[in-house]
């Protein structure tokens, strides 16, 4: 197999890195490194939601069941959800690549909505706390997509349109020109957003699901904007309509909605102070 290697300049910066899919190959069995930087973001939301767990009152064990079962079937409905909207016949044509996601081709939104459903199933059967237990949860995904993303930086994708600002980014993929780096505003949108719900879980919480609410708000604010600059968005067939941006608004009607009813409760939140 011969190695893709991509130059990617941000030249308003001054920087240039050499970046390839591929990390290494076991024989001719190549792992990619958008395999691995996804793998590495699961693995730190799970040790942070996990040191955090007893704080919001969260059996780990139980826990950690809800994030397998939300983990499978997340990857399952990310794949379906690319599938849904892909443009074209391909899939039609050629059914069996539905299989091949290694190929490529999965979306956060579906592995968000398959991911909580099934979590929300899991939780349920263990009578655990659902609002507590996506107000833990809301943290692992806004620190996997912060990581996640970066797999799009090496891949050369999910990235925007024309653009002159100075970190402006540059490679083949992008036909010389310099465009928005999409990946990085996202991670970066996950970054601030992890800061700012875990200073509020410790200082200003004072019911269950508000933190679920405010990440469902920050996401779906941030994705809006952010989709709006992406050149490879799936469309809702036979339209102009972007399926993300739909979702995102999606997202934050339901975040307000959840906001104000948790503002509503009688029970109060009680979060133990990290250590």
């Amino acid at each position: 197999m011969q190695e893709v290697i991509y130059t990617v300049n941000f030249p308003g910066l001054g920087l240039s890195f050499k970046v390839s899919p591929i990390a290494f190959c076991i024989g001719n069995f190549p792992i990619h490194w958008y395999g691995l930087i996804i793998s590495l973001g699961f693995l730190l939301a799970f040790l942070y939601t996990a040191s955090r767990a007893t704080s919001f009152r969260v059996n780990i064990g139980h826990f950690t069941d809800a994030v397998l079962v939300g983990t499978i079937f997340g990857v399952i409905c990310a794949r379906i959800y690319y599938v849904i909207f892909f443009p074209g016949d391909d899939y039609i044509k050629n059914p069996i690549s539905i299989f091949c996601v290694w190929d490529g081709g999965i979306a956060i939104y579906g592995a968000l909505m398959g991911g909580i459903a099934a979590g929300l199933i899991s939780t349920k059967n263990h009578k655990m706390n659902v609002w507590s237990t996506l107000d833990l949860a809301s943290f692992g995904f806004l620190i996997g997509q912060a990581v996640g993303r970066w797999g799009n930086f090496v891949n050369q994708e999910a990235f925007g349109s024309k653009t002159d600002l100075p970190w402006r980014m540059v490679s083949e993929t992008t036909d010389g020109m310099g465009v928005h780096p999409c990946f990085l505003y996202e991670s970066l949108w996950c970054i601030l957003g992890f800061i700012i719900l875990h200073i509020f879980s410790e200082r200003l919480c004072k019911k269950q699901g508000q933190i679920f609410s405010l990440y469902l708000i920050w996401y779906g604010t941030g994705r809006v904007f952010i989709e709006s600059l992406r050149t490879d968005s799936l469309l809702i067939p036979k339209t102009s309509i972007r399926v993300s941006q739909l979702v995102s608004i999606t997202f934050i009607l339901i975040g307000l909605i959840f906001l104000f009813l948790s503002y509503r409760k009688k029970t109060v939140s009680k979060i133990a102070k990290t250590p």
